[in-house]
């Protein structure tokens, strides 16, 4: 069946009304009037962000690498983390000129559909990104990696559906959608922590470092470092993936994020792992914190690794080109 979810109106800008308020009724014009999304232009947005993705590396992330493999290179002709950089980067080349997947592992498939408040959403449009991540493996003969249940049914499901979806309301008319292609070495890489709030942004600091001491090395450095710092357990997770979507060098939230970005970036290269975790340097091409709100007596902290096949991409699905 096919619902369609409202966004927008009153409820959401202003938050809930008194229970002694009346609900105004929606009228046919009100439905009318909201830009409605079409599921099959998701569908097929989906289906050409995976198949983009498996063979191609993140451009940003690539011109990151291709900096740092130069710089190494530059400072020593022989040293070994610029000869491993240009070994991903020529895996990178013969992908995307072949069609082949970069990394063995494909990954499970995240989706967010970031949309305005002022459209309206199918409510099929997670089956239609089913479907479409099911073709894009099946025509890409890319390697299907979900099971059916983690507990108890730890079977092929050989479409490599459920992608794992959320719905994110911002302000306006807009809707973007990002697709992120996570291998298992990078996800199981992660870690979620909760701090004691004395804990401060040294204890921040010590959860990050210590991850990536422990972690680094599955999660196939060169890596961009995803951190989440407030809201709840199960909120604080999605911030540090959230962070992976940002362009490496691209400014950070505020000059205090800044800043903490640039001093754990500078700890994290400074433990020395290196590219393929065989020494040297950059353990990490950037370090994204984004911070939310959180309960006074709480510091929740998050942490999810980027590979060196960084894979995702985000495109404007009211027709601009994909970023």
């Amino acid at each position: 069946m096919d619902y369609t979810i409202r966004l927008g109106g009153r409820h959401d800008k202003h938050g809930p009304r008194n229970s002694n308020e009346e609900e105004p009724m929606e009228t046919a014009n009100d439905r009318n009037s909201a830009e409605a999304l079409d599921p099959a232009r998701i569908g097929e947005a989906v289906y050409r962000a995976v198949r983009e993705c498996a063979t191609t590396l993140r451009p940003d992330f690539k011109t990151a690498l291709e900096s740092a493999g130069a710089a190494r290179a530059a400072a020593c002709d022989k040293a070994r983390d610029a000869h491993i950089i240009g070994q991903i980067l020529e895996n990178a080349r013969i992908g995307e000129r072949d069609g082949a997947p970069i990394c063995q592992d494909t990954g499970t498939v995240w989706v967010c559909l970031e949309v305005g408040e002022e459209l309206c959403i199918p409510g099929n449009v997670f089956s239609r990104v089913d479907d479409a991540v099911a073709r894009a493996y099946a025509d890409g003969k890319l390697r299907m990696s979900v099971l059916a249940d983690a507990a108890f049914n730890r079977v092929n499901t050989k479409t490599n559906a459920p992608a794992f979806c959320e719905i994110k309301l911002v302000e306006g008319a807009g809707a973007t959608l990002h697709v992120l292609l996570k291998g298992g070495g990078s996800d199981n890489a992660s870690r979620v922590v909760m701090l004691a709030p004395g804990a401060g942004l040294a204890g921040v600091r010590d959860v990050v470092l210590e991850c990536v001491r422990e972690k680094a090395a599955n999660a196939c450095p060169p890596l961009l470092v995803g951190v989440g710092i407030g809201a709840t357990f199960d909120k604080v997770a999605g911030l540090a993936k959230h962070a992976l979507l940002r362009p490496v060098g691209s400014p950070a939230a505020s000059e205090e994020h800044a800043a903490l970005e640039a001093e754990l970036l500078d700890a994290v290269n400074a433990l020395g792992i290196g590219p393929a975790a065989l020494g040297g340097t950059p353990t990490a091409l950037g370090v994204h914190v984004e911070t939310a709100p959180c309960h006074i007596a709480a510091l929740p902290v998050a942490v999810n690794m980027g590979c060196c096949a960084m894979r995702s991409v985000s495109i404007d699905l009211l027709g601009k080109s994909p970023s």
